[in-house]
C-alpha cells in the first residue's frame, strides 16, 4: 500500500493519477514529481516498489501539500475577512468574489434557490 503525505493512494490507478488524490498536487505537478523521481508514469500504484515509493515520498515532502496548504489557504481567506475588504465581504456572505455575475448563475456558491412566497 502506498501511503504518501498521509493519503492512501488508490491501488488500481496509474501513479500519475493517484498522486492527484493528494491536496495540492495536480496532473502537471504529479508528472514533474515522477520525472524527478525517475518513475514511469504509466505504472500502477500497486506495482510500485518500496524504493520508488520512498523516492516519491521524499519529493512530496519538499512541497507544501495537504494540511499545511489547507491551513495557508484558510488563513489567507480569514485575513481578507478580518480586513473587511470587498473580497473578504464576498467570502463572508458566501458569494463569488472574482467578478462573476450573480443575477442568473452562481448557484454552486449561493446554494439552492430560496422558495418564493406567492402573493394573494
Amino acid at each position: 500500500m502506498a501511503r504518501i503525505a498521509g493519503i492512501d493512494l488508490p491501488m488500481s490507478k496509474r501513479v500519475e493519477i493517484g498522486l492527484t488524490y493528494i491536496f495540492g498536487i495536480g496532473r502537471k505537478t504529479s508528472s514533474k514529481i515522477l520525472e524527478d523521481a525517475k518513475v514511469d508514469r504509466n505504472i500502477r500504484v500497486k506495482n510500485l516498489s518500496d524504493d520508488e515509493v520512498s523516492r516519491i515520498r521524499k519529493i512530496v515532502q519538499s512541497l507544501m501539500v495537504e494540511g499545511d496548504l489547507r491551513r495557508q489557504v484558510s488563513m489567507s481567506i480569514k485575513r481578507l475577512v478580518d480586513l473587511g475588504c470587498y473580497r473578504g465581504l464576498r467570502h463572508r456572505r458566501g458569494l463569488p468574489c472574482r467578478g462573476q455575475r450573480t443575477k442568473t448563475n452562481a448557484r454552486t456558491k449561493k446554494g439552492p434557490r430560496k422558495l418564493a412566497v406567492k402573493k394573494k
